[in-house]
């Protein structure tokens, strides 16, 4: 093998083919040369040189026994054989015996996977084969350096890598940096982003320099930032050092525009010679650019458009709200469910508003977005009507069983009677034009619904939250029992779901095979039955699971139609059953019979303490708010009705804009416009050709991704009068720097233990039990993991939000609304939740935390015809401590 590979190749020889001779550097360094770029000459000693230098020594016993020291006095002391320092100082010659560079060239270097920059030394301005050999020698030795050997240990890289070294000329740098030919910061592909600084390169390599900082976009637009570059890295005899930069040039840049764009077009042509984005090291003697490494940029994150920081109002004279329903809308929206719930959201709004007042139907209403996010957008007369109308809308309100009926006996059944007919189709059946429409229909009978929905929000919070001022203010006496403990225990959408699939996972403990099988499968479950498992046993299973998903399935993560429902996506339900299987989750009908039983207790006790007055007030408010509570999530839980259909419609559009070659993606339908989406629909119905979109989807998605970075302000104008609002709000309203984050208690008690930050539904499999459950809302599609969660923490929600009342229903502490949770924290960090207080603090447990479960709260509300009927200016105020 040695005699095969010369100990010495000339780089122009280099390529990706011999990275096992040459190493990740040499490879791509050779394939500039060959390709035509300016690199400086060279030649490399190959691994084969390496072998011949370390054969027959000790060095495998040194590697073993992690002796650094032996390893450095070994590639110290080595005789080099003569036909490797003969080669070394031949091809030296040849090179007319230059000062050079030497670096490392290690077979896991400089790759696709895992970049390794850094691990291995350089050694600059070598004069003279004697200190040419010295400096190969360090660079061999440096291949189980702490820093080498760790770094391959984390990237799980295997078998130990052999090193090449690459020699070149040296180049003199007036300046020098590195490029990278995609932003890494953001990943936009569209953007080079160059750093530069006064001499070698090694200053800004190595971080002795703060450099200036060229963006160029699409090849011209250049934006620069000029750094104080008070160091600079200067050639010495035999080495480098640094010194002091001369005063003039410290704050002048170090590129010119044309100069910044020159470099980028290199950039790209590099890039485009390997086929994916580089980082590149560059110098710049004179007026030439030379390319000095390349290797693949590692890690680059999905292209990201700028995070806005300003919230322009589509129109004077109105006001904005994030509230209602928009509480299910955390993420700016899609292009094609924001173009279709805007008209879907008024038209529900406005119908009842006709039922509940009069000369309303007609109220001046949006639903807008600003910088993707959803708003409320109500005009200032619009809101005076609704104020106005507040005496009548309370009569109405106060008749007995109104709002339980108008859901119970109208609401919900109208909303089933659309979804029927359109869930009985099958979707390849179906026209383009009709899956689009719908898909439009199920959206507006979904909105119309939680319009309704609405009104028995208000009626819940009202009934609990006079129960909790009744009980604190005039019943509790001396008891340790909170208002919410006699709320708890009741039967509900979301905890008969998560019975009922816990009642599945014990039934699985007893199949023989089933419980290893479920650990190995995924979903969508396979057809035929896993090694182990009796086919009949499995068909059960899916039965059963089936069954589960078609009662349950249409739970929400989130209103936007892109993001998946358990129906069409079960894998959290799958990992739910797991964790029951397995015993990781507490059985929640014994929980439940728990938590029963003390409430039983605790009434018991209460009303035997009270006087007849106190007693009567005291049954009447309880029983309305028992009564109240379970409807509100049953309520909640039934939002999701028409999303299953609505998504496998949208998805059968999607697919055939795939087979047509409109998108790449079957979700890429969701990023299409209506308008988009109806031009395509009609064109694959009359056989004609549909658009190219990918383009466009790509840019909508990197600013998508910029806007997500944003917290979007509860309401607009932010200033004057309506910042009285603030404590209403189902978020808190601005950034909230420091180390600690306000919100609102929403269970009672203190915690300490990581966090996991749930962007969605697809993290739901890597929650891991005793973690801190923290996620921009919780609604009844996250219940399952609350049986694991030791807390929970969220951007959006109350007091009397889902995941209040879960949480309590857990005993987990709970702080809801802070607004930049899942910005602020990081899945790992440990954060300390004070459910009783309402705040978490970040780092851990802090110096003095309040004592659990002793606080009692102080409530406000506020009640009124628009507070009861239009959603957004239906704002119970919550509980703020801080």
């Amino acid at each position: 093998m040695m005699a095969e590979t010369p100990l010495v190749l000339p780089l122009s020889t280099c390529s990706a083919n011999g990275l096992a001779e040459v190493g990740g550097k040499a490879a791509n360094l050779g394939e500039l040369v060959r390709a035509g770029f300016a690199v400086p000459d060279g030649f490399v000693v190959t691994t084969a040189g390496y072998d011949l230098a370390v054969a027959g020594t000790d060095l495998a016993q040194l590697v073993e026994a992690g002796d650094a020291a032996g390893i450095a006095r070994l590639f110290d002391t080595v005789a080099l054989p003569p036909e490797l320092t003969d080669a070394i100082a031949g091809a030296y010659r040849d090179l007319d015996e230059p000062a050079v560079a030497v670096r490392s060239s290690a077979t896991a270097e400089d790759l696709p996977d895992a970049s390794f920059a850094g691990q291995q030394d350089t050694y600059l301005n070598v004069t003279g084969t004697d200190a040419l050999l010295a400096s190969i020698r360090r660079c061999w030795a440096s291949l189980w350096g702490e820093r080498a050997v760790a770094y391959r240990a984390q990237h799980h890289t295997g078998a130990a890598p052999r090193i090449a070294v690459v020699v070149q000329r040296l180049v003199p740098a007036d300046v020098a940096g590195v490029m990278f030919t995609a932003n890494p910061g953001n990943g936009r592909r569209d953007q080079t982003v160059i750093t530069a600084a006064w001499g070698l390169g090694e200053a800004v390599v190595g971080g002795q320099v703060e450099p200036d900082e060229y963006v160029v976009t699409a090849g011209t637009d250049v934006r620069q930032r000029i750094a104080g570059k008070s160091v600079r890295a200067v050639l010495t005899d035999g080495g480098s050092t640094t010194e002091a930069t001369p005063a003039d040039l410290v704050d002048r840049a170090t590129l010119t525009t044309e100069q910044a764009r020159e470099l980028a077009a290199l950039g790209a042509r590099v890039e485009q010679h390997f086929g994916r984005p580089q980082d590149v090291e560059w110098a710049l003697v004179g007026e030439r650019f030379a390319l000095l490494q390349a290797r693949p940029i590692t890690a680059l994150p999905e292209p990201t458009g700028d995070r806005p920081t300003e919230w322009p109002m589509p129109r004077d004279k109105a006001m904005y709200f994030r509230a209602s329903i928009i509480e299910q809308l955390p993420d700016p929206l899609t292009p094609l469910f924001a173009d279709l719930v805007r008209p879907a959201v008024p038209a529900g709004l406005k119908a009842l508003m006709a039922e509940l007042g009069p000369n309303l139907g007609e109220l001046d209403i949006d639903f807008v977005t600003i910088n993707g996010y959803a708003f409320y957008d109500y005009s200032n007369a619009a809101l005076n009507k609704m104020w106005g109308m507040t005496p009548h809308a309370l009569r109405l309100l106060s008749r007995k069983n109104f709002v339980l009926d108008r859901w119970r006996d109208r609401a919900l059944p109208a909303y089933r009677d659309v979804v029927a007919p359109w869930s009985s189709r099958p979707p390849s059946e179906l026209s383009g034009a009709e899956l689009l429409q719908g898909a439009r229909e199920l959206l507006e009978a979904g909105c119309r619904y939680y319009t309704n929905v609405q009104m028995v929000i208000p009626m819940a919070a009202t009934t609990e939250l006079s129960w909790a001022a009744l009980y604190d203010g005039v019943l509790r006496g001396s008891s340790d029992a909170q208002a919410s403990d006699f709320l708890l225990g009741f039967d509900s959408a979301p905890i008969v779901a998560e019975k009922a699939l816990y009642e599945l996972a014990v039934w699985c403990r007893d199949v023989p095979g089933l419980p290893e099988a479920l650990e190995r499968v995924g979903a969508p479950l396979p057809h035929d039955a896993p090694e182990g498992v009796a086919d009949a046993d499995w068909g059960r299973f899916r039965a059963r699971f089936a069954a589960h998903l078609d009662a349950h399935g249409h739970t929400l993560y989130n209103l936007d139609f892109a993001n998946p429902v358990p129906a069409d996506e079960p894998t959290p339900v799958l990992e739910a059953v797991r964790h029951a299987i397995a015993g990781r989750a507490a059985d929640p009908a014994e929980r439940q019979r728990r938590m029963t039983q003390r409430r039983s207790m605790l009434t018991g006790e209460l009303m035997d303490r009270l006087d007849p007055v106190r007693r009567r007030m005291a049954r009447a408010s309880l029983s309305a708010a028992q009564r109240w509570a379970p409807i509100r999530e049953d309520a909640l839980a039934a939002i999701g009705l028409g999303w299953p259909t609505m998504r496998a419609l949208l998805g059968e559009l999607g697919a055939r804009l795939v087979a047509a070659g409109g998108i790449e993606s079957v979700a890429d339908v969701y990023w299409l416009t209506e308008a988009e989406a109806e031009t395509d629909a009609a064109a694959l119905d009359d056989g004609g050709a549909v658009r190219d979109h990918r383009a466009s989807i790509d840019e909508r998605r990197m600013i998508w991704r910029g806007q997500a970075l944003a917290t979007p302000p509860q309401y607009l104008p932010v200033a004057g009068w309506i910042t009285w609002m603030d404590s209403m709000m189902p978020a808190h309203t601005g950034e909230q720097t420091g180390p600690t984050l306000k919100g609102t208690g929403g269970s009672g008690g203190i915690v300490t233990a990581p966090a996991r930050v749930l962007a969605g539904a697809e993290d739901f499999a890597a929650f891991q039990p005793g973690e801190i459950l923290v996620a921009s809302i919780t609604t009844p599609a996250y219940t399952p993991l609350f049986a694991l969660a030791a807390g929970v923490v969220t951007d959006i929600g109350g007091v009397l939000s889902h995941g209040s009342i879960v949480a309590r229903e857990y005993g987990i502490p709970a702080v809801l609304g802070t607004g930049v949770a899942t910005k602020r924290i990081a899945t790992g960090d440990v954060i300390t939740v004070d459910g009783s207080a309402g705040v978490v603090h970040l780092g851990g447990e802090p110096e003095a935390a309040a004592p659990a479960g002793k606080a009692v709260p102080t409530w406000a509300w506020v009640t009124g015809a628009a507070a009861a009927t239009a959603g957004v200016v239906a704002l119970i105020a919550r509980r703020r401590q801080s």
